[in-house]
């Protein structure tokens, strides 16, 4: 069996740009005018950001990654979001206005969200050329792209892909597959982080974060044709779930819910779902090959890239700079130096924030070398081989 690499770029904000990182120490391990070894992208969020540009320079990989590394390493909140003073507390004013509203029944003003991201339009549309997807796929350099949104109306999680005549549409629990050109508009409503930006509307729905009710992110990629996959996240994995609990004599601020609740969208569906995709390897590991060849079950390689540190701990070193209006209004719910770090961390879109997380998303990469190269350089494990 040929192998095809998945690649699946999570969401999660500004923390997306430790996927460049990874991505950087990945390309010098390939040779210098090597091709993108990945022939499936799924990009979710501002991880579809990621992937759209992986798949308009298909034919070489490090330039594709040194146009994300350029981007990422100077990036600016006011690239990604209004931050001046009319465009930061108008927003907000007309969004508590329409809260206030929709309570006597009138919906006029429920269309804005808490930040403007009208300059991320036009940086899409100044750097995007999306016509060059099907360029690749026609090349074969590409055999698919795919991003995924969250329809508000029917709840379903849509992946939006494009690519080879013989992928066919799918259907699933509350997710689909629907076949498509990939333009800005996909890559939008995406990355509209539910409140924080505004919904995108693409045929007869609307549509946010693509994170939001993603109970099989790994599922698009195998969908697609995936014989074996590299997940990047942008949550440490070794970071224990079971916390230990402090003594805690105030009542949550804002931020501090907000960013509970954004951690819940963006980090908990992926990590059940490689539970999940792990007890299935080891069970099809178990069958008989006659009883494996009648199922639709079959193993699936997977090699997972995840932050070896604490996102929210190095966005704490970073609060100040944010403008001074995203600062304040910040501050109006609740954040401070380490209350509402998570938050933080997911808006917080600055060249020196993003710097260090490219960096360290190249340090965890080249630490995993050998095991990143051997993953992507050797055939599929066999039957009755499980993957660790």
């Amino acid at each position: 069996m040929n192998k095809r690499i998945g690649l699946i770029l999570t969401g999660g904000g500004a923390r997306a740009a430790y996927q460049v990182g990874v991505l950087k120490a990945i390309a010098e391990f390939q040779p210098r005018r090597a091709q993108n070894p990945f022939q499936v992208i799924c990009g979710t969020s501002a991880g579809a950001l990621n992937a759209a540009v992986l798949a308009v320079n298909m034919r070489s990989f490090r330039k594709g990654v040194r146009y994300l590394d350029r981007v990422w390493k100077s990036f600016h909140a006011d690239q990604v979001y209004r931050t001046d003073f009319v465009g930061v507390f108008n927003n907000t004013v007309l969004w508590l206005a329409g809260l206030a509203l929709s309570t006597i029944g009138i919906n006029r003003l429920m269309n804005v969200s808490l930040l403007d991201n009208s300059p991320l339009i036009e940086l899409l549309e100044e750097i995007m050329p999306c016509e060059k997807i099907q360029e690749n796929i026609d090349m074969g350099l590409l055999h698919a792209l795919s991003i995924t949104a969250s329809g508000y109306g029917s709840g379903q999680s849509v992946t939006f892909y494009q690519g080879s005549e013989e992928i066919m549409p799918w259907e699933g629990t509350r997710r689909i597959g629907v076949k498509t050109n990939i333009e800005n508009r996909h890559l939008l409503a995406s990355s509209a982080l539910p409140f924080f930006f505004p919904a995108i509307k693409i045929n007869r729905e609307y549509f946010g974060d693509g994170s939001m009710r993603q109970i099989a992110p790994i599922s698009s990629a195998m969908q697609m044709g995936a014989t074996s996959i590299v997940v990047i996240g942008v949550n440490p994995s070794n970071e224990k779930l079971s916390k230990q609990r402090e003594d805690i004599d105030h009542y949550p601020t804002l931020a501090q819910i907000a960013g509970h609740a954004l951690n819940s969208i963006f980090l908990d569906s992926m990590e059940v779902d490689l539970e999940r995709v792990y007890k299935i390897n080891k069970l099809v590991a178990m069958m008989p090959e006659e009883l494996r060849s009648r199922s639709n079950l079959r193993q699936v390689d997977v090699l997972v890239i995840t932050p070896s540190q604490s996102i929210e701990k190095i966005a704490e070193h970073y609060l100040k700079e944010l403008p001074w209006t995203i600062r304040l209004l910040l501050r109006m719910v609740g954040t401070s130096h380490k209350s509402g770090a998570t938050l933080v961390s997911y808006l917080l879109s600055e060249g020196k924030y993003c710097r260090t997380l490219i960096d360290l998303g190249y340090r965890d990469a080249l630490s995993r070398r050998e095991e990143i190269r051997y993953f992507i350089e050797t055939q599929p494990f066999k039957d009755g081989e499980v993957p660790q």
